[in-house]
């Protein structure tokens, strides 16, 4: 069976014409109609019925043209995928947690790639089950996992099972992010008690590879706090926080520009013991490319600018 020769008669049953379809196609109506008879012979079925009225499809035409199109569709994604490979220079994908330090280190990453070359950059901010779930799966080339210390050996487990190498990029604790005008932004340190009147953001999809989804989020959620709001995207945690004043949340260090822009303050708890910890994430055997090693490097940056000041 000719592959070409299941394009002709797709485009004969999009035109519903010989004559029609052969002048789409670039080629005179004779050979048209002997390519499709020549599918038929080899199919040892009949796939058009001719009439003075034109052309029908018969029964089994209209299977044969299902499976037609969905052959014929990977075949044109195959041939797209590798002849566009060596056209695309800068090629990056990456998925991460919703963490303003690596989105602000990847506006910089981006702001350093090169405008002539072209261009193909995916940056997906997700849950730690999602990013792995991307990587995995090899729709993105890297991810970054973020998640507790005390969770480190479920998680060195669970990747070793899976072939995936990580790479630590940075330990710390957490601070409290709350308005500047707010009440609790007046304390330079704070006990948890300080929080029980608040409301707290958080993210509601907590994830530890083989431990229940109800112990993973006891042990991350705030004591004596009754009052939350789930969000699951950056932006509206950052408005939620700038404008309620009676609103914190739990995260990393965050860049000072950010701070300024939505009017925010971080606040340190006395005696944190929760220690967090961001890990690079790929599949075993991946080399990483240049561009990749160049978000790399300017996250490296940022982390020791903002974890280590």
């Amino acid at each position: 069976m000719n592959i070409l020769h299941l394009r002709y008669a797709v485009e004969i049953e999009k035109t519903k014409s010989i004559s029609k379809a052969a002048e789409n196609l670039y080629m005179n109506q004779p050979n048209l109609s002997r390519a499709i008879k020549e599918l038929e012979e080899d199919l040892g079925i009949l796939i058009f019925k001719r009439n003075s009225k034109g052309i029908s499809v018969t029964i089994q035409g209209e299977e044969l043209l299902i499976h037609a199109k969905k052959i014929l569709k990977q075949i044109d994604e195959v041939e797209s995928l590798y002849k566009n490979k060596n056209k695309i220079k800068q090629k990056f994908s990456i998925s991460v947690p919703r963490v303003s330090y690596i989105g602000t280190a990847f506006t910089e990453f981006v702001k350093g790639l090169n405008p002539s070359e072209s261009l193909n950059v995916l940056y997906k901010e997700t849950n730690s089950m999602r990013t792995i779930s991307n990587v995995l799966q090899g729709d993105y080339q890297l991810g970054i996992l973020r998640y507790q210390c005390t969770f480190d050996r479920y998680f060195k487990q669970y990747f070793k099972e899976k072939n995936l190498e990580i790479k630590l990029l940075t330990k710390f604790h957490y601070v409290v992010l709350t308005a500047e005008n707010s009440e609790l932004a007046k304390k330079e340190q704070f006990q948890l008690e300080d929080l029980s009147n608040y409301i707290e953001i958080a993210h509601a999809d907590p994830y530890v590879p083989s431990l229940p989804f109800l112990t993973v989020k006891k042990a991350e959620q705030t004591e004596n706090i009754d009052k939350q709001i789930f969000v699951f995207e950056r932006a509206s945690q950052m408005e939620l926080l700038s404008t309620i004043k009676n609103t914190f949340m739990w995260v990393s260090p965050i860049p000072e520009k950010i701070l300024k822009q939505y009017h925010l303050v971080e606040l340190k708890q006395l005696d944190n013991e929760k220690e967090y910890q961001d890990v690079l994430l790929y599949r075993k055997g991946h080399k990483i490319t240049n561009v990749e090693q160049k978000f790399i490097d300017v996250l490296s940056n940022y982390t020791k600018k903002i974890f280590e000041n």
